[in-house]
Formats: C-alpha cells, structure tokens, sequence
C-alpha cells in the first residue's frame, strides 16, 4: 500500500550503526496528520488522499478554509493531496510517524533555501575570469555570451544570473534509519531539501 505523511524538518544529525558505522540523518517531525478529503474516481475523476498538518487555533482560520475541514473535524493549518491506491483511509483517521519502519525507503518533497538573486558562479558553478590585466573590472561576471558577427544574439538556455533557490525538489530513495512514535519523529538517512523548521512532504518510495 501507498504511504505518505506531511512533516517538518528540525534539521541533522547523526546516528552510529551496530556495527560502529555512523550515519548523517534528517530529523523530520512526521505528523500527526489529519485526513481531511477523499477524492475519488466517481466524484473527482482519480483517487487521492489530502491530509492537513499542523494544528492552529480556530480564529486563525477563515470561514471558507473552517467549512472545508468541518467534516474532519480538525483546524490544521497545511493541506497537501497525495495520489495514494489502494488506501483504506476515511475523513477523520489519523496519520501518524509510525506509518514508516525502519529500512524503508522514501521520497522526501521539500522548498529549497532561497538565495536570492545571484551570479553565475554561486547559481550555476561557474569559474571566475583570469585576474589578469585586460580582464576586468569586474572578475565574477559571466563573460563571453557568443560570437558578435553570428548569430548576434544570446542563446536561449544559457545560464545567466538570476533568483536562485525557493525550487521544489524531491530526493529520490532516502532510506528510513529510525522511526521514535512516541516523539513522533523519522530520521530519513542524508539530507532533504529546504530550511530547518519548513514543510516537507514524504511517502513511499516509487523507484523501489
């Protein structure tokens, strides 16, 4: 069956193996999540679960979000779809870390950090020009963008600077090294995508 849970990262650390081994790990606060709508093929056009996380206070929702949950009963404050099949979920059931054991593998979705607006050579892993003399003034900037007599014209796709980072990326085959219920936390092995204390998405891996 198809898995999936919203959680928070609190940030790495790491974890030593029984055979001394030691593992650089993800903490991710996994739930609890509340499932909040079932779409299905007959009312919807394809199956889905959508789980909210994180629990807010009532007056901090507005009435059109307040009659969305209403049937789950729950006041979260981060909603997100996931094309699960084969679930047996219903509105109203609880979502929790345990869902994932050890030794699984996951996807883990998340923002990256925003860097700005930035040059060629922190963007793309550009080199910096000779500190020669002829070069310059400026030794970070892109430098050639083609031959003047032809085509005349700057390619399209050629990597310029520009707003870096606050992207969506997903790590594909993170293995599950533990999975603590009572604090309701995964810790995935390597690093996911984004800040400490941001939203990040995981369910079961699809490569596996």
């Amino acid at each position: 069956m198809n898995k999936a849970i919203i959680g928070k990262k609190l940030g790495m650390t790491q974890v030593f193996m029984s055979d001394g081994t030691m593992v650089p790990v993800t903490v991710i606060q996994a739930g609890p999540c509340t499932v909040t709508q079932v779409k299905t093929v007959e009312r919807d056009g394809y199956n889905a679960i959508q789980l909210g996380f994180e629990e807010v206070p009532e007056r901090k929702l507005n009435k059109p979000e307040l009659g969305h949950l209403k049937a789950s009963g729950a006041t979260v404050k981060h909603l997100h779809e996931f094309k699960l099949e084969g679930s047996a979920l219903e509105v109203g059931a609880k979502v929790e870390a345990d869902v994932f054991a050890a030794g699984e593998y996951v996807d883990v979705t998340g923002i990256t950090k925003g860097h700005g607006f930035t040059g060629v050579i922190k963007r793309w892993n550009q080199h910096r020009l000779k500190e020669t003399h002829g070069v310059g003034p400026v030794h970070r900037e892109v430098g050639s963008m083609g031959p003047i007599s032809s085509p005349s014209r700057v390619m399209p796709g050629k990597n310029l600077p520009g707003h870096y980072g606050v992207e969506q990326v997903t790590v594909l085959n993170l293995s599950v090294v533990k999975v603590d219920k009572e604090r309701g936390v995964l810790l995935v092995k390597g690093a996911v995508p984004g800040a400490k204390n941001s939203i990040v998405y995981v369910r079961n891996a699809v490569k596996k």
